[in-house]
């Protein structure tokens, strides 16, 4: 059973910048995309960014464009999300997922990953 961990959180002040990590603990070819998520309290977990498997194709939520920037080392099968120019709207629980299907236009969506690491927080302060 694959497992996902995230690391790189932490605290940071407003610009300022956060890489975070996700290792898979093994490679499998039926993993297709992976993505990052983030929810805070009280409301729904949103996608961030995602990029598809063995590909250098990407998507982001429209809150991030410009700032975060997704990318994979299929090496070492890890996942990174760079995140710069840091707001405090940004503060949440990041979560790191993968998923077997591919859902044209709606990859975003949490409800299309089956696996998931057990979130790091990010606080961002003005």
């Amino acid at each position: 059973q694959v497992q996902l961990m995230e690391s790189g959180g932490g605290s940071v002040q407003a610009g300022g910048s956060l890489r975070l990590s996700c290792a898979a603990s093994m490679f499998t070819y039926d993993i297709l995309s992976m993505g990052w998520f983030r929810q805070v309290p009280g409301k729904d977990r949103e996608g961030v960014a995602i990029i598809y498997a063995r590909s250098t194709k990407t998507e982001y939520d429209d809150s991030v464009k410009g700032r975060f920037t997704i990318s994979q080392h299929n090496a070492n099968n890890t996942v990174y999300l760079q995140m710069n120019r840091l707001e405090p709207k940004d503060t949440a629980k990041y979560y790191c997922a993968a998923a077997r299907l591919i859902v044209p236009g709606s990859m975003l969506r949490p409800s299309h990953y089956h696996l998931w690491g057990q979130g790091i927080q990010v606080t961002v302060s003005s």
